[in-house]
């Protein structure tokens, strides 16, 4: 059901409040590290170094979190829902790719100590991160959070306050990059799922995608306080820009496409399963 209600402006007031300091400095921050990172691996190994395709794709990521949550867009989001709309794109699917694709965790573990790099890999080989990488996990906490948000009051209940702007942002972000790490992460991951698996995965947020914009222009089971040509338009650009992040999605997903070869006798099958299971600890070795 349309509510034809005036969006809340509940947004950052203008000038240099938390609201634009806070976020500037932590995209400045992680572009400043990342930096700094590449710059060690690079110094460590000159004949491998580190892509620059990787930094470009890391540091676009930032620039597109900065443009959504920056003004202008960032004021024009708490008055207009076709606007929030714009910063659910860039935060939870435009912006994890890039980020993603920037390999920040192979990254990290090229240039940390040993001992630090091995605490790592023991942290992503933990049944709470794998339980986290699940590709239904992470499909429900992306797809299922936006029926959750829009078809339920939850929307209304968390932009009641201004704190509650920042809460969706994290979710958003979070909730994309794991999604974008499960189904084409260039990040090790101890028991990544087969190509098949993910794109099935992709496929699902693809329908769960089209079906909730379809019933937001509908109006069916709508609970957003906002306009109703709002809400359509909010609608249109979730269909669309979203057909376009899914498709870049994709297109990734087939650079991390590794077709699995038939294994040999049961020793060799041992090997092999050992061997998977220490490939992060590998990856240390080498770094």
């Amino acid at each position: 059901m349309h509510h034809d209600l005036p969006h809340p402006a509940s947004g950052p007031a203008t000038g240099l409040g938390w609201e634009l300091v806070l976020p500037l400095c932590v995209l400045l921050g992680c572009a400043a590290g990342y930096l700094l990172r590449v710059r060690r691996a690079r110094s460590r190994n000159p004949g491998r170094g580190w892509p620059s395709w990787r930094t470009v794709s890391f540091l676009t990521g930032l620039g597109l979190l900065a443009v959504a949550l920056l003004p202008p867009l960032a004021q024009v989001a708490h008055t207009d829902f076709r606007g929030h709309m714009v910063q659910h794109l860039l935060v939870g699917m435009y912006a994890p790719l890039g980020l993603m694709l920037g390999a920040p965790v192979t990254l990290l573990l090229r240039t940390l100590a040993v001992a630090r790099a091995r605490r790592l890999t023991a942290l992503l080989g933990s049944r709470t991160v794998r339980l986290f990488a699940h590709p239904a996990v992470a499909l429900a906490l992306s797809t299922g959070g936006l029926a959750a948000l829009y078809l339920t009051p939850l929307h209304r209940a968390i932009t009641a306050a201004p704190v509650g702007h920042w809460i969706l942002h994290i979710h958003f972000l979070a909730a994309g990059c794991l999604f974008t790490y499960v189904v084409a992460g260039h990040d090790p991951a101890p028991r990544r799922p087969g190509g098949y698996t993910r794109l099935a995965c992709l496929a699902v947020a693809i329908a769960g995608h089209a079906v909730i914009a379809q019933m937001m222009y509908g109006g069916l089971w709508v609970r957003v306080d906002a306009p109703a040509s709002e809400i359509q338009g909010a609608a249109e650009i979730m269909y669309y820009g979203g057909d376009v992040a899914e498709l870049l999605l994709a297109a990734a997903l087939v650079t991390t496409w590794r077709p699995r070869r038939p294994l040999r006798g049961t020793r060799r099958a041992g090997r092999a399963r050992r061997a998977l299971g220490s490939g992060l600890g590998r990856q240390v070795v080498r770094s």
